[in-house]
């Protein structure tokens, strides 16, 4: 992401004036998650951000880092991830090249030429290290650890200590420690139970699906030429699709690609036929697709 390098990240008065910074980057938030949000930045807290996939979790820390004019950095989890993978490793083939140069040259001094092996020039930044060394006072990164739940128990230990003091210990290299605390956002679908060492040491906010309003107002900032019939017929239909005992409910990227979808097709509102074709779009599991209809895609369209 283009960011400046000279001028401080802003700094916002109120959840207010963030929230209204945020709402400038197409990304509406409510007064709980803005609240949670500027107290995060001002008690330099990580955010720990919980809730259904797709309800715009991942997206808040993208629009963050785009307010604050400042890189994010994504550490994606899943199950496996090592400390190696999130923290730092030793560029083994460079090393091996430089070791068979300086064999070449004669270099006789084994000393010096392990010294020069675990060299910084070597050593390949993971996102954790990433988001320390580019942390500084004025301009903190934002480090995005997406979908913690995904993590082994052991991982999300590890993360706890990383995020307890900023700072990373490399035996070749010394402690490197983050001159401000980059701006943390940790996210989880609750797959499973986070322990309550790591959400004790952020703060906490669940995002639940909009509410009918609130989508519609989202889809039309995210999609200004989408007919106003359309947007509406569409966070309705959404909203009873959640309501349905469904594998995986739609969030609002799903109502964002159906709404993008019907507007590529030409569609200047929502019928049953062109629901019914597009369904692909906002459901992802065929017994969920089966379910609706079989239900009767009708049913979208009626009823509060």
């Amino acid at each position: 992401m283009p960011h400046s390098t000279s001028n401080p990240a802003p700094d916002f008065a109120s959840p207010k004036a963030l929230s209204e910074a945020l709402e400038a980057h197409a990304y509406l938030s409510d007064e709980g998650l803005a609240t949670a949000c500027f107290l995060g930045l001002r008690m330099r807290r990580p955010l720990f951000l919980e809730g259904e996939a797709g309800v715009g979790k991942t997206e808040l820390a993208k629009t963050l880092a785009a307010v604050l004019d400042v890189p994010l950095i994504r550490l994606q989890c899943y199950e496996g991830l090592d400390a190696a993978q999130a923290l730092y490793d030793w560029d083994f083939p460079r090393q091996l090249l430089h070791l068979r140069a300086a064999e070449a040259a004669g270099v006789t001094d084994v000393q010096r030429l392990e010294s020069e092996l675990y060299d910084r020039r070597f050593l390949v930044s993971r996102p954790l290290l990433q988001a320390l060394e580019t942390s500084t006072e004025e301009r903190p990164s934002v480090l995005l650890v997406d979908e913690i739940d995904r993590a082994d128990d052991e991982f999300e230990a590890f993360l706890l200590e990383v995020l307890s003091d900023f700072t990373i210990s490399i035996p070749e290299l010394g402690t490197i420690s983050a001159r401000r605390p980059p701006v943390v956002v940790v996210t989880s679908n609750r797959t499973r139970e986070v322990h309550d060492a790591l959400k004790r040491r952020c703060l906490y906010h669940w995002l639940d699906h909009p509410a009918f309003e609130r989508e519609v107002a989202i889809i039309r900032r995210r999609l200004p030429e989408a007919t106003e019939t359309l947007v509406r017929q569409v966070a309705g239909a959404a909203g009873r699709l959640r309501r349905l005992d469904l594998l995986k409910a739609p969030g609002i990227a799903e109502s964002l690609d159906w709404t993008e979808a019907l507007v590529a097709l030409g569609a200047r509102d929502l019928d049953p036929e062109t629901a019914a074709v597009t369904l692909g779009t906002v459901l992802k599991y065929r017994e969920d697709t089966e379910r609706v209809v079989q239900g009767g895609i009708e049913a979208l369209f009626n009823g509060g």
